[in-house]
């Protein structure tokens, strides 16, 4: 891994707590590129079908986050992952990581140009690591964002 730009000052430090959401190898070389083009970046995952139930990634500002949104973490360095909070009812116990694949997802996603989309996989959070998230506050929300 590269070093990352500073974090952003309105998002919320996630260092500390358990990891939740990470990226694949290929997934952050491609980030990289698009932020390389695009500035600071940002992913959504909001549910729904089709391209709806793949994480989106946007330019930073361009999309804003609802108040019940979570915020899961940040990769690469700096860059947000939120969540709808209904999808995050389902996911809540599940560690998950960002891969791309060939193929074209969204038009609205920054890396539907380059013939790729962005994908979610997925894994069950270990006993350990949801007594860890027990212990830890509550992950910050849109609404907090705001506040």
């Amino acid at each position: 891994m590269t070093d990352s730009p500073a974090p952003d000052p309105g998002v919320p430090p996630t260092t500390a707590r358990t990891g939740r959401v990470e990226l694949t190898p290929a997934a952050e070389e491609l980030l990289r590129r698009l932020t390389g083009t695009h500035g600071p970046v940002m992913f959504h995952q909001s549910g729904g079908c089709c391209d709806g139930s793949a994480p989106m990634c946007y330019p930073r500002g361009e999309f804003r986050v609802g108040a019940a949104d979570v915020l899961l973490g940040h990769v690469a360095g700096d860059t947000p992952f939120w969540m709808s909070a209904a999808q995050f009812t389902y996911w809540s116990h599940t560690h998950l990581t960002v891969d791309v694949v060939p193929g074209r997802g969204s038009g609205f996603s920054l890396e539907a140009p380059e013939g790729v989309r962005f994908l979610l996989r997925s894994r069950l959070l270990t006993d350990e690591e949801l007594r860890r998230l027990e212990s830890e506050p509550p992950l910050p929300t849109g609404a907090d964002e705001v506040a």
